[in-house]
């Protein structure tokens, strides 16, 4: 890529103010960015504590952490950048021997400079190589799912992480196509379960035909909903009282999981519905300061088509008593 392409100009950062105004970033704090992508929380993070909060980044895509690198180029100092996914964000904390952090932002979308390189395969729009790997060094890409995996676990993820309730027609699909043919490129996957949808869902649907099926395939390679399920039960633990946590979820799957948790980490008692009185002792862990998802405004979905789909959820760590800092 070019050393001309500047990185804000590849991608626009969703939710940037609300964002900014949940997590109040302070001078002497420390944050983190789970899901560094090009730097935009992070350096908008930055600017708002006037440069003099330090940062903890994360990302497993070398491409995007080279960007990211360049555009936080001012704060070298003290934003601590790691080749890691946010899963293992505590392997990055306790290499900067940092006990608690004062606010933590996560990011689930899928970058523009991920979806525009077709080289990368997560587009049905490009040709590439059906990959969708978000670090390409590690794990198995979807070609690999698409050409090993039996119907049933095929159409399990389509239905699961999809959310299409054609995922059998399109299973079958694919096993009969690949047959013929090792499925190998982008294009002609999304052909494939083109032509499993009926002609007249074909033109009446609202998204392209492939939309559902490529995010589960995506979900699967990227093992995105247990790196998000490992997170949420860990983040908490690592957020000074009175620390925030904000993520930004793109589909119902991300979103539910994350409603989920930030409610049982606010309800405190872990004693079975059916009893009367608790016996636990448990004690809320966090207050959620978005009793509903905040959504993007009118104004950035028209700049940005591609922030419709998100919502944001905040929760704040509470003192060990439960209580509000």
């Amino acid at each position: 890529m070019s050393d001309q392409v500047r990185p804000e100009s590849l991608h626009t950062t969703v939710l940037l103010h609300e964002v900014i105004e949940w997590l109040r970033p302070k001078a002497g704090g420390r944050y983190m960015d789970g899901t560094l992508g090009m730097g935009g929380h992070s350096l908008a993070l930055m600017q708002a504590a006037g440069g003099k909060a330090e940062l903890c980044g994360l990302d497993r895509d070398k491409m995007a952490l080279g960007l990211a690198t360049k555009r936080l180029e001012e704060f070298a100092d003290v934003a601590h950048l790691f080749h890691l996914p946010f899963s293992e964000f505590e392997e990055a904390l306790d290499e900067l021997g940092w006990d608690e952090i004062d606010g933590a932002v996560l990011d689930l979308g899928v970058s523009s400079l991920q979806l525009d390189e077709a080289e990368r395969g997560f587009s049905f729009i490009h040709d590439g190589p059906l990959d969708m790997r978000m670090n390409p060094d590690a794990g198995e890409s979807a070609a690999d799912l698409v050409n090993t995996l039996k119907h049933g676990d095929l159409a399990r993820i389509i239905r699961v992480y999809g959310e299409d309730p054609l995922a059998g027609k399109i299973a079958s699909a694919i096993l009969k196509a690949r047959d013929k043919e090792e499925i190998t490129r982008t294009l002609q996957l999304a052909e494939i379960v083109r032509l499993a949808y009926p002609p007249k869902m074909r033109h009446t649907a609202r998204n392209h035909p492939a939309t559902r099926t490529f995010q589960g395939l995506r979900i699967a390679v990227n093992r995105e909903l247990e790196e998000l399920e490992y997170y949420l039960k860990t983040i908490v633990g690592r957020l000074k009282p009175g620390g925030r946590v904000a993520i930004i979820s793109f589909h119902s799957l991300e979103d539910r999981a994350v409603k989920h948790a930030f409610r049982d980490a606010a309800k405190g008692c872990k004693c079975p519905p059916h009893q009367l009185h608790c016996t636990c002792g448990g004690v809320p862990e966090v207050k959620v300061l978005t009793k509903k998802p905040q959504l993007p405004s009118e104004d950035e979905m028209k700049v940005n088509s591609r922030s419709r789909s998100a919502k944001l959820r905040v929760a704040e760590k509470l003192a060990t008593d439960g209580e509000e800092v």
